[in-house]
Order: structure tokens, then C-alpha cells, then sequence
């Protein structure tokens, strides 16, 4: 792999203590950030992969407590547990039932509050918004005119 470099280090160097974000900053001075991106492959490789990498904690943070939700269904529902509780872990039904209901919930407000810190500690909202208004403005360029004049009203 071909290791690239920045072409304006003190820009590359601003740019990387904020972990590529300028979601946040001063329409002026997005101006020249964005221009450094188009025309520094280094700095838009780390911005590709710091992106990557905050879409991919909240998918798993989100993940995460649908699954737990999906236990706490589970556990609601179905009764061959109670097989396993008197036979493989000599507990009584409600003990085991307390337990397991409990690691639930504890894995919901745990996967919750990682996921509001993902959320509000990475640009993740913003650069998602960016994308589908990108999309819709693709989508809307490929309908015909008489929609497009149509959807303008």
C-alpha cells in the first residue's frame, strides 16, 4: 500500500486534531477545508475512514439494543427456559427469570447510553443528513420535468 502525504501539512495537521470534522465551524472557513479535501487524497482517505469508523459505532451501538429489546421479547414469551433452570442450573423459575430479565434491561440502558454518546460525540447525524439530501437531490435530477415542476409547487 502507497502511503500518501498531505499536500499543506499545517492544514493536515488542523484538520486531523479534529478528526476531519468541520461539520461545526464557520461557513468561511469551510470553504477552504473543503477545497483542501478536493484536492488532498491524504486528508479525503482520513476523512473516508473516520467516517467510516462513526457510522460503523452507531450501527453497532443501535444493533446492540435492538438486540437487547429482542431478548427482553424473548424472555416475555417463551417458557422452555424453565427447562434449563431445574435441570442444567438447579434454580428455581423465578430466580433465573429475575436474572436474565435484569442482564436484559441493564443491556438496553447500557446500549442507550453508548448510542447517545455516539451520537453526540461524532458527526455522524450530520454527515447522514448530507448523504440522503445528496440522494435526493440525484433522485430528484433523474425525474422527468413534468414531475420535477410538479414536486416545486
Amino acid at each position: 500500500m502507497v502511503r500518501t502525504r498531505c499536500t499543506d501539512h499545517v492544514v493536515g495537521a488542523i484538520l486531523a486534531s479534529w478528526r476531519y470534522d468541520i461539520s461545526g465551524i464557520s461557513p468561511e472557513m469551510r470553504r477552504d477545508y473543503e477545497q483542501h479535501f478536493t484536492e488532498c487524497a491524504h486528508c479525503r482517505a482520513r476523512l473516508k475512514l473516520h467516517r467510516t469508523i462513526d457510522v460503523s459505532l452507531a450501527v453497532l451501538t443501535s444493533l446492540a439494543t435492538i438486540f437487547f429489546i429482542f431478548a427482553l421479547a424473548v424472555l416475555m414469551h417463551v417458557k422452555p427456559l424453565e427447562h434449563v433452570a431445574f435441570k442444567v442450573l438447579a434454580l428455581d423459575v423465578s430466580s433465573m427469570y429475575q436474572m436474565l430479565v435484569s442482564a436484559a434491561i441493564a443491556g438496553v440502558c447500557f446500549s442507550l447510553i453508548a448510542l447517545a454518546f455516539v451520537l453526540t460525540a461524532t458527526p455522524v447525524p450530520s454527515y447522514l443528513s448530507d448523504i440522503a439530501a445528496e440522494r435526493v437531490r440525484v433522485i430528484e435530477e433523474r425525474l422527468p420535468a413534468a414531475i420535477r415542476t410538479f414536486r416545486s409547487r
